[in-house]
């Protein structure tokens, strides 16, 4: 490897540390930083959704500055958004801020995000073609992948114990601090090595063509459009649930200041995850058919999360939790394989970049309905609710099922 392929690795790599670490470091607290914020649940989770909204509306207008200012630009100018809405977070904890607020900046948070997503990995691709790298590029993704996840595991387990022994906040500011690092490293280390520019392309033009090509090939498209109108039903309870857990666990565990017990679980969660994307394959062979997996997968998760809704037990909803973390992971790889193989190769990214939209649209409107059933009930009926709104997915995936595709059978 030439010394210029082995730099940008370094700096990819040390980049992935630290987004990673610090988003981490909030993961396992942040449903508890909004309610003691002064919001109730309801409000709580509708802030993640404003966040999601945020994500929806700007998806499409920063992929575009990405295209025509720069990788480097779309980094820096998200690294800094985030940066101050994480410290705007802090100072509205501080003084109980009126919801309206909230909900503002999350937009602003989800804008910050859609600048921030995507952009090292595409910067990386086109350094290393600069360079005349000639490895394979996924044994670079998997480092990044493997330093991401022990980033998130060490940022869940320190985010929940410096919570505890500080206050909810510290955690907040110590990832605007890192934020503020990456966006000084970044802007002195980070080229746009071998991007071309594409000149002419505007947001209004580039929507009108993702909403076409999303239409015909996905929407249009049977077997795909079935699949991507479960994704609202499945996204966004997976959303919720990973929020809900933090107070939900801290209540069956006795004691709700045990904020490092929020943020092992948030480490566990990970751990799962990281376990069932390892997973993913094994899985798969089990079955004949993807969507057979898929469908087996939503009924397991069903009884999962009814599970959890209706235990005492801190130990038992540990455990389903874990079960839970799996799933979610094991059954991504096996969808996209799905979609990939109905998608043709020239709008298959447009087309995925619409599913994803779908499952976030959903979680604008499933969180802080969720949100509300725990503010006139309890956490765990709104678990048992989520239960029954994700295994409406399970009709719409078998409607795709019906069509016979090949890449329903195609061995992973």
């Amino acid at each position: 490897m030439n010394p210029l392929a082995r730099r940008i690795q370094r700096t990819y790599l040390a980049l992935m540390l630290g987004n990673t670490l610090a988003a981490s470091f909030i993961w396992g607290i942040n449903t508890l930083f909004l309610l003691d914020a002064g919001l109730n649940n309801f409000e709580a989770f509708a802030a993640n959704a404003f966040f999601t909204l945020g994500m929806v509306i700007f998806e499409v207008p920063t992929g575009v500055i990405a295209d025509t200012w720069g990788r480097r630009a779309s980094y820096l100018l998200g690294t800094i958004t985030l940066a101050l809405t994480t410290l705007a977070y802090y100072v509205m904890w501080q003084i109980h801020a009126p919801f309206a607020l909230w909900a503002i900046v999350s937009v602003l948070l989800g804008l910050g995000f859609t600048f921030f997503s995507g952009a090292v990995e595409a910067w990386l691709v086109d350094a290393l073609h600069f360079a005349k790298y000639k490895g394979q590029l996924e044994s670079v993704f998997g480092k990044g992948q493997m330093v991401g996840g022990i980033a998130m595991l060490t940022g869940s387990v320190a985010g929940g114990v410096i919570a505890q022994a500080t206050d909810l906040g510290i955690p907040y500011v110590l990832r605007a601090a890192v934020l503020g690092l990456l966006f000084i490293g970044a802007f002195v280390v980070m080229k746009d090595l071998g991007f071309t520019p594409e000149k002419g392309k505007r947001p209004g033009k580039a929507m009108k063509e993702i909403l076409s090509a999303s239409l015909t090939y996905g929407l249009k498209n049977p077997p795909v459009r079935w699949v991507m109108l479960a994704a609202p039903f499945t996204a966004s309870v997976g959303f919720y649930v990973f929020y809900a857990l933090q107070p939900y666990l801290l209540e069956l565990y006795g004691d709700t200041g045990a904020y490092s017990i929020a943020g092992l679980a948030a480490a566990i969660i990970a751990g799962a995850q990281i376990a069932g994307g390892l997973l993913a394959g094994r899985i798969r062979q089990l079955f004949k058919r993807r969507t057979s997996a898929l469908i087996a997968a939503t009924l397991v998760t069903f009884v999962v999360l009814l599970g959890l809704g209706l235990t005492s037990s801190f130990a038992v909803a540990i455990a389903l939790m874990c079960v839970w973390g799996l799933l979610f992971a094991a059954v991504n790889p096996i969808r996209q394989a799905y979609l990939n193989g109905l998608i043709p190769s020239k709008q298959r990214a447009t087309v995925l970049s619409f599913d994803s939209l779908t499952g976030n649209v959903g979680g604008i409107f499933v969180q802080p309905a969720l949100g509300r059933v725990t503010d006139l009930s309890s956490y765990g009926m709104s678990f048992v609710a989520g239960a029954f709104i994700q295994v409406l997915a399970v009709p719409l995936l078998y409607r795709s099922r019906m069509f016979d595709k090949a890449s329903d059978k195609a061995v992973s």
